[in-house]
């Protein structure tokens, strides 16, 4: 484990919750999103998904309990995929 995953306590970073909002805009992006949404599955506690037909956009809504870097690297991962939007609330403790 490298240096920056160390707190003050010595131990691993400790986990955070957080929600993730994501808009897709394009039909094409919802399996990439499925795709990602399922290889970090393990920090998933909670997801809702609307598809808003009469504006052919969709909705989810994902609540997660993983380190910093662990909700970093997903919201990065999701923000590389055109056709979606993706922002992050993650709790200060």
């Amino acid at each position: 484990s490298n240096c920056s995953d160390i707190t003050k306590t010595g131990g691993q970073m400790e986990n955070r919750i957080a929600v993730l909002a994501i808009v897709i805009d394009e039909p094409e992006a919802v399996r990439r999103v499925n795709d990602i949404l399922h290889e970090n599955s393990d920090i998933i506690i909670g997801r809702m998904g609307i598809p808003y037909r009469e504006r052919s956009v969709s909705v989810i809504s994902l609540t997660l309990d993983g380190t910093p870097d662990r909700i970093s690297s997903l919201t990065g991962k999701l923000g590389q995929i055109g056709g979606i939007s993706v922002k992050a609330a993650i709790s200060k403790k």
